[in-house]
């Protein structure tokens, strides 16, 4: 099935089933603009420089305990605002604007989503909801897939014992919890770590985006807690949400992308006049903007799905289409973004570079365009 076909059937399921209201609403447009204001004034470019390769500590005790976006989606029993994915997502996609040093995918989009859908966390849900525990969660490998997971659990006694390592993980190097995805005899579980055990090992890497701090986990009989009943949890669906927020914050990117470029142009003249003016320039600013706001629609889309709590399969197509679109959307504002700027669009002074980085660097992170568009068709063949 070509990718035209995937998007038209992805489209006809969403009429069937779904009046989609793109409309936000008074308290969400307050959430985007209180975010929108705060970040572009804690966090412009030249403080995402001074902490990039770092955690920004000062700025994530603001973010998770002063102004509780941590809690926005944890229910309210677990001490959170009991919101939903488009709040979530609208916090998500100004943090895509800005690139702020702090653990707040990793913590609310990857652990958080992942002790809500698994059960049995709910300490931990309200120390993240109240903005004092940081977290992550190890998936698999490069792709930070399920299906890359290279970490074992085996039961002695009334123990589980943790053995071999995850690549790329978010934050793991600063985390305070550590969740890992691990195989078991009766299908994947999800653990808790013993952060103090001398069998693990937290690796920093020197990655091409500062802006995101990833670490290597290793593990050697580490014990751990297993969350959540057996084969009760949706793996597949944890996977889908973060994606869903990864995807936010790419939308933000490439919405940034296009503004630092339009003030770019208007700024820079060439024989006599600002760039802005000239026809070629117009038309690929016109084109960013076409495929930013086709990701907006996709992105609010799917967040206002998965608030409805749809079946597992309907989730995905719907998350899956958004993040694919997110993904390519981000790269090619970023990279037109640095060749409008010319020669002084990949220097370190100039922020497009920033994103350009960003975007490669996120490209693969929970599926590949192209991995999400097999999934979707494969879910259409059936």
């Amino acid at each position: 099935m070509t990718e035209m076909g995937v998007n038209q059937r992805i489209r006809a399921i969403r009429s069937n089933h779904l009046t989609m209201h793109f409309a936000l609403t008074d308290d969400q447009l307050m959430i985007r603009n209180a975010a929108e204001a705060f970040l572009s004034e804690a966090c412009d470019s030249a403080a995402v420089r001074r902490a990039a390769g770092r955690m920004d500590r000062a700025l994530w005790q603001r973010i998770a305990a002063e102004l509780g976006w941590c809690a926005t989606a944890i229910p309210e029993d677990c001490g959170g605002l009991g919101l939903g994915q488009v709040e979530l997502v609208l916090l998500a996609e100004q943090m895509g604007r800005r690139l702020p040093c702090v653990p707040f995918l990793s913590t609310v989009g990857l652990a958080a989503t992942a002790l809500m859908e698994a059960g049995g966390g709910e300490r931990w849900l309200a120390q993240i909801a109240a903005g004092e525990l940081s977290a992550t969660l190890a998936l698999g490998a490069r792709e930070v897939s399920l299906a890359g997971c290279a970490i074992w659990a085996r039961r002695e006694g009334e123990s589980w014992l943790l053995d071999g390592g995850s690549e790329h993980v978010p934050d793991g190097a600063d985390a305070a919890l550590l969740l890992v995805v691990a195989r078991t005899d009766d299908g994947p579980g999800l653990f808790a770590l013993a952060n103090d055990h001398p069998g693990l090992t937290r690796t920093p890497l020197e990655t091409w985006d500062l802006t995101r701090r990833l670490a290597r986990i290793e593990l050697a009989g580490v014990p751990a807690q297993r969350i959540g009943e057996v084969r009760a949890i949706d793996f597949e669906r944890i996977e889908a949400l973060a994606a869903l927020m990864l995807a936010a914050e790419q939308l933000g990117g490439a919405q940034q992308c296009l503004d630092l470029t339009l003030a770019y142009c208007s700024e820079r003249s060439q024989f006599g006049q600002p760039i802005a003016g000239f026809q070629a320039v117009k038309h690929r600013c016109a084109e960013m903007m076409v495929k930013v706001e086709t990701t907006r629609s996709a992105v609010y889309g799917a967040a206002a799905v998965a608030d409805t709590k749809p079946p597992t399969r309907e989730l995905v197509m719907e998350i899956g289409a958004a993040k694919a679109l997110a993904s390519e959307a981000f790269f090619f504002c970023a990279q037109e973004a640095i060749q409008l700027h010319g020669g002084v669009g990949f220097t370190w002074e100039y922020d497009p570079q920033l994103y350009f980085k960003r975007a490669q660097a996120g490209s693969r992170w929970l599926g590949t365009p192209e991995s999400w568009r097999e999934r979707i068709a494969a879910e259409l063949m059936e």
